[in-house]
């Protein structure tokens, strides 16, 4: 279940402006490194597309949810349908020179959802909070020893060419 937002703002050409106020809730959600340098960028994405091709007016809602971000991107114009949202999923968009950052979108976030209303279209997209920290390797048990240091036996020489001794 969605909180209340945490972040609110009109889209505007303040694109950094946005950058970080969307980087700011989504490292207070616990996004960090390359998933939130990920997640960035596609509402970047999102945003330019408001401006460029939904009409320029929209709004920027952020939420906080259990296990995750979400950050909402909401164009007035109504103009984004599913229809460009699979076109560029199948890649069939990009390659008639739009449409490529609907496919960054969707290859960058873990969900992406579209409602449209003729109150317009929102964009959901969605970028799950994973563990911080990688599982470490399992430690050794205080009375266990450590493996035995690795020496060649002959079979694992064989073929080798040692160089000449040297006098004594």
């Amino acid at each position: 279940m969605a909180m209340e937002p945490e972040l609110r703002c009109p889209i505007s050409t303040d694109l950094d402006g946005i950058r970080r106020l969307v980087r700011e809730h989504a490292g207070r959600g616990g996004l960090s490194g390359e998933p939130l340098d990920n997640f960035v960028l596609a509402v970047n994405e999102a945003v330019t597309n408001v401006l460029d091709h939904g009409g320029g007016t929209g709004t920027v809602v952020g939420l906080d949810e259990p296990g995750g971000v979400t950050v909402e991107v909401a164009d007035d114009a109504g103009l984004l349908s599913a229809a460009h949202l699979a076109a560029a999923e199948h890649g069939r968009a990009h390659t008639a020179g739009f449409g490529f950052g609907l496919w960054l979108i969707q290859h960058l976030c873990d969900q992406v959802e579209l409602d449209q209303s003729p109150q317009g279209s929102r964009l959901r997209l969605h970028m799950d909070v994973r563990a911080a920290h990688p599982p470490q390797p399992a430690l050794l048990v205080p009375d266990e020893q450590p493996p035995a240091p690795f020496v060649p036996r002959a079979a694992d020489l064989a073929g080798t060419v040692l160089p000449p001794a040297e006098p004594a």
